[in-house]
């Protein structure tokens, strides 16, 4: 259970309300999900990649930073931001090297498969909050495919030593997929590159979909298909190797999400430019939420708009399981309803940044609002929402999203505002930028 107790010496910001509907068009970075999803690939390709459109944060920072130590070049286009990556050609340096995952779990379960195509020992660490992280099933991945796993902290979590054998044989890999997506799509990253080729077998129910089917589309874009259903109980990756490519990162469609939520909540009009009806980003269904909510909601090929009605309902039981780093925005929405709202099917969001339901049923009982938890999720209860200090436990969704709520509420303040530099370190002039856009 996190500490429910906010530090008033730590640094905070206070949201300003907005008391006239909104009317703005809103540029939000690329994807990070895309954005190391491509890194990867690009890394690991022959010849050089172009990525436009990639996030630049934390995140994506440690990837990069990661994927230079093990031998890819990466150079920014500094007028365009374009990304130039040279590719390995599926050949990384040597160990020794120590690699710092800093608080990105996706860096890490993508990684840790990709180093045990290597030769010699790779360590992989991060701070502390990533260290409570499971990476077990990843792990038992690679144990399988012929590495040496040393677990240098507790089991299953990092550091840990990946002593890699000089190129992996392939085969079959059991892997559980009912804690995180991320280690299907680190197995499925690296698989191409195993002389067999990989057949990967899931062994429970998959969580986050979506992002598996992101983790094809990418491959594919580099010229790797894996045939079968992105939830199907198995995949069957074929040794090859990814060519070299133009990339074009889409908007993050969970940073969308933020600024479409927020016309829902203040009423108004709100533009997402680049994140049209095509994407395949699963967050980009938070829309299809917000209208079910009462919000008007349109979709062009290269737009999502988002028009605010003044009433908000509330969803009933509502399964997040496809969309899981949704379940904070809905939440924060969910006082505002004229009815409950339970959300189900993401009991594994315990184990992200920080146990993401505990947290989020501990702010909103900080503002006076009535929330419990659940096995797999929490109910929200309809109320009037206090002034208050959000706690936001080194965790960038828990700054965002209950940032929605003071821009209805006067006096909440966001402790630790710039761990949202996870992800968009660019978040709150965005946001005070919606108040300039409101008529």
């Amino acid at each position: 259970m996190p500490d429910a107790s906010a530090s008033p010496s730590a640094p905070s910001r206070t949201v300003a309300p907005i008391d006239r509907p909104l009317a703005a068009t809103v540029t939000v970075p690329g994807s990070k999900s895309l954005t190391n999803r491509a890194l990867v690939c690009a890394a690991l390709a022959d010849g050089t990649s172009t990525i436009d459109g990639a996030l630049v944060a934390d995140d994506t920072d440690a990837m990069r930073t990661a994927l230079a130590a093990l031998g890819a070049g990466i150079a920014q286009d500094r007028s365009s931001g374009r990304l130039m990556v040279t590719g390995t050609a599926g050949r990384l340096r040597p160990g020794p090297r120590d690699l710092d995952m800093r608080l990105s779990g996706t860096t890490s379960r993508f990684l840790l498969p990709v180093v045990a195509l290597g030769e010699g020992e790779y360590r992989m660490d991060g701070a502390p909050p990533l260290r409570a992280r499971p990476m077990g099933p990843v792990l038992e991945g690679i144990r399988t495919l012929g590495a040496e796993v040393r677990d240098e902290g507790a089991p299953g979590c990092l550091p840990v030593t990946v002593v890699a054998p000089g190129g992996l044989d392939g085969g079959e890999v059991a892997v559980a997929g009912d804690t995180s997506s991320q280690f299907l799509s680190g197995l499925l990253l690296a698989a191409p590159y195993a002389r067999d080729g990989v057949r990967l077998r899931l062994t429970t129910a998959l969580v986050s979909r979506p992002y598996i089917e992101l983790t094809l589309a990418v491959m594919r874009a580099f010229g790797v298909d894996v045939p079968g259903e992105a939830g199907g109980p198995v995949l069957e990756v074929p040794a090859g190797r990814y060519r070299a490519t133009a990339y074009a990162v889409e908007p993050d469609a969970s940073t969308a999400s933020y600024f479409l939520a927020a016309a829902a909540l203040v009423g108004g009009r709100v533009t997402v430019s680049g994140l049209g009806a095509g994407t395949r980003q699963g967050d980009a269904r938070l829309a299809d939420l917000l209208a079910a909510m009462g919000a008007q909601v349109e979709r062009t090929a290269t737009t999502t708009t988002v028009v605010g009605t003044g009433r908000l309902r509330g969803l009933g039981t509502v399964d997040l399981s496809d969309m899981p780093d949704m379940a904070q925005t809905v939440a924060v929405l969910a006082p505002f309803a004229d009815g409950p709202t339970e959300v189900t099917g993401v009991g594994f969001i315990r184990g992200h940044e920080t146990d993401r339901i505990a947290a989020v049923v501990s702010e909103l009982s900080r503002l006076g609002v009535e929330a419990r938890a659940t096995d797999d999720g929490f109910v929200v209860q309809p109320g009037t929402p206090r002034p208050g200090r959000i706690t936001t436990y080194d965790d960038h969704r828990m700054a965002m999203s209950f940032a929605l709520v003071g821009l209805r509420v006067p006096g909440v303040e966001i402790e630790d505002p710039g761990c949202v530099a996870k992800t968009f370190p660019g978040f709150w002039g965005a946001l005070d930028g919606l108040s300039g856009g409101s008529r």
